[in-house]
């Protein structure tokens, strides 16, 4: 976020090995976010890239990283201002909702979008949504030719031409007295011209070597071109991080996301997982930690299966421990997540597709779930829910504590012990009977030995929008 110090902010992710740096400004976004928060957020892109351009070329580190802003931009105009500036690449938000048909009218968190944009209502995206493809490449078309018209009036043929040329830019006369106290040579300043204005390498390359990640390719890399599967052993430790990542690339370029579901590689690790374990999981990677994991579990997984259980002679309750980390399954669109033990806060946001038993969770579970399916053996922490427009939750609340701490701006909850929720009974059933054969929870086999007595506990949470009649069906036809 362009704010002052970014610069520096920016110089230590660098350092950190970032390939790409984005500098937001406080314009533009979705239109969901409240007023108090756009006003209040940041500053303009305009001094959030010029204070990182400069930072980056003085510290020796722009030849290293691409430079990109976003916030806001709409016109040619914009791109050539920001490249000036020393942007290199441009995000592009707003402008491109509205061509799709957006009103900009800031409900896109209500589920009932005018004009079918940013909704999971079937009526109102078939009835309301006249977006197209071509209408967004259009609108990219004319951005495209401003952007070459005023490339060519400056004199300039190529982008990487443009790229930091602050001499191109002129400040205008001052209007009002306030207007001529600004001091606007910080932005113009030049500084050493032997130093890049632009990324000059490919990749930048970092220490960390991902050694186990690219054993772990070596050693599969024949059974994933065949696809005859397999099962590796392998001993992990914390500073390994993205674990899988490598081998779902593998997987992914050679049979798509979901190839190689029938006949998985296996990998049988121990130890402590790094972050963002199983991070882009593909369906044909199948992995079991005997231990704990970091942040980011599952991050963006597309299939396949990851099954985190304490150590077999450890003596402490799975249902009282932590055993992965925050923000596990973000963007989960597929696969399946099976942990013995407490996950920490933003479980399950934006996940799509995924299903996932823990044993209990952090604040803000299921935030802005569109799909999938999270069952918690547990207590969660405040505000689950908020912003969960599809796929549903089943969450087992020994205390009746969950009716004050979810979000009900969006969901409601059912009690699946009635009679007409015989068909969730039993699929519940089967789910904790599947997570126990999985990971030897003590904690999941405890519920299904005196089933009868808890299943009264257990809520079905869904958002208000979807028919309860019609939630496996909907489950079941999105895994098809």
């Amino acid at each position: 976020m362009a704010e002052a110090g970014v610069g520096t902010i920016a110089a230590g992710v660098a350092k950190a090995y970032a390939d790409l740096i984005t500098i937001a400004g406080f314009d533009g976004g979705t239109g969901a976010s409240p007023l108090t928060s756009v006003k209040y957020c940041g500053g303009p892109w305009e001094l959030g890239l010029t204070e990182t351009h400069q930072t980056l070329r003085a510290n020796n580190l722009r030849d290293k990283v691409r430079l990109q802003t976003d916030g806001g931009l709409k016109t040619g105009l914009d791109v050539v201002k920001a490249a000036i500036l020393g942007a290199e690449s441009f995000g592009f938000g707003t402008g491109p909702m509205v061509a799709m048909g957006c009103k900009y009218l800031r409900i896109c968190h209500l589920n009932n979008c005018a004009t079918g944009v940013a909704t999971q209502d079937k009526v109102l995206r078939l009835e309301y949504y006249t977006g197209t493809v071509e209408k967004v490449m259009n609108y990219f078309r004319f951005i495209a030719e401003e952007t070459r018209r005023l490339m060519a009036s400056l004199g300039v043929r190529t982008m990487e031409e443009l790229i930091g040329r602050v001499d191109l830019l002129q400040p205008i006369e001052a209007q009002t007295a306030k207007q001529a106290r600004l001091d606007l040579s910080p932005i113009l300043y030049t500084g050493d011209a032997s130093k890049p204005q632009t990324c000059k390498v490919e990749r930048n390359a970092p220490f960390d070597k991902g050694e186990l990640a690219e054993q772990m390719v070596k050693d599969a890399l024949s059974a994933i071109e065949h696809k005859t599967g397999g099962e590796f052993s392998y001993t992990v430790k914390n500073t390994d991080r993205s674990i899988g990542a490598r081998l779902s690339g593998e997987i992914a370029i050679r049979h798509s996301n979901l190839g190689m579901s029938d006949a998985p590689i296996t990998l049988q690790l121990t130890g402590t997982a790094g972050q963002s374990f199983g991070v882009w999981n593909a369906g044909g990677l199948d992995m079991y930690l005997e231990g704990d994991a970091n942040d980011y579990v599952g991050k963006g997984m597309a299939g396949g299966k990851l099954v985190i259980y304490p150590p077999k002679d450890s003596g402490f309750a799975s249902q009282e421990t932590t055993i992965i980390g925050n923000t596990c399954l973000y963007g989960a669109t597929g696969g399946k997540l099976f942990a013995a033990g407490l996950a920490g806060e933003r479980f399950g946001v934006r996940n799509s597709g995924a299903h996932a038993v823990v044993e209990g969770i952090g604040d803000h579970g299921a935030e802005y779930m569109t799909g999938g399916l999270l069952t918690v053996l547990g207590e969660t922490g405040v505000n689950f829910g908020a912003g969960m427009t599809g796929g549903f939750a089943y969450i087992y609340d020994a205390n009746n504590r969950f009716v004050d701490r979810y979000n009900h701006e969006l969901i409601d909850i059912h009690r699946v012990s009635t009679e007409a929720m015989e068909a969730y009974r039993n699929h519940l059933r089967g789910v904790i009977e599947e997570y126990v054969a999985e990971t030897g929870s003590a904690h999941g086999q405890s519920l299904l030995d005196n089933f009868s007595d808890v299943v009264g506990k257990f809520w079905l949470v869904k958002p208000k929008a979807a028919e309860l009649a019609s939630l496996l069906a909907d489950m079941q036809r999105a895994a098809a």
